[in-house]
């Protein structure tokens, strides 16, 4: 037997060529207890994240699951549109009801402010939903067109141009009919000419 001097830690070491190495690893063991520690703890933090990505993975695959199933279920989509036939039902009965009456034609001079003088022809049509309401229409049919005319003086070339002009003049002329005519309603009204020079 082979003795040595050599101290690893705080023993001595007795070993012979073969004890030796098995002394070496057993010590190494010791050494490699303090680094199962340390790896332990590195373990415990990887084993932190490796929760929160299974949970964040799993919450993410829920979400996918539940917009899956609403968009299949069609909770979202648009309700189907009603059948031709009830369509075509409504239709019907709106148009027999409707009469129209036509106002005499307007010819006023628009508002140019010491410019060149411009004019308005105005051909006009009422949408009326009865026609027993006419005979209360024609008897007040001079202040619809007081009202008319009053209104229609005032405007400018630039107020009648585009689309959006002619939607205010067709809403400010129904406006006024409307209350020209009290209790009878009119329901649009309907441009056949107009012409502006």
């Amino acid at each position: 037997m082979y003795e040595s001097n050599c101290r690893v830690g705080r023993l001595p070491i007795k070993s012979h060529p073969g004890q030796l190495k098995v002394r070496a690893m057993s010590d190494e063991g010791e050494d490699g207890a303090e680094n199962e520690e340390g790896e332990g703890e590195a373990e415990k933090k990887g084993g932190k994240k490796k929760l929160i990505l299974i949970a964040g993975l799993s919450l993410l695959l829920l979400i996918g699951i539940g917009v899956g199933a609403t968009l299949m279920l069609g909770i979202f989509d648009e309700p189907p549109p009603p059948p031709e036939e009830e369509v075509v039902e409504e239709k019907v009965e709106l148009s027999v009801g409707n009469t129209f009456m036509e106002i005499p034609d307007l010819i006023v001079n628009l508002n140019s402010k010491g410019r060149k003088a411009a004019f308005l022809k105005i051909k006009i049509s009422l949408e009326i939903e009865n026609a027993e309401d006419m005979d209360e229409i024609n008897q007040v049919m001079p202040r619809i067109i007081d009202n008319f005319q009053v209104y229609l003086r005032e405007l400018r070339i630039a107020d009648l141009q585009g689309s959006s002009g002619l939607y205010r003049l067709r809403e400010e002329l129904l406006r006024r009919v409307n209350l020209a005519v009290r209790p009878v309603r009119v329901k649009d009204i309907l441009f056949n000419e107009m012409l502006v020079q």
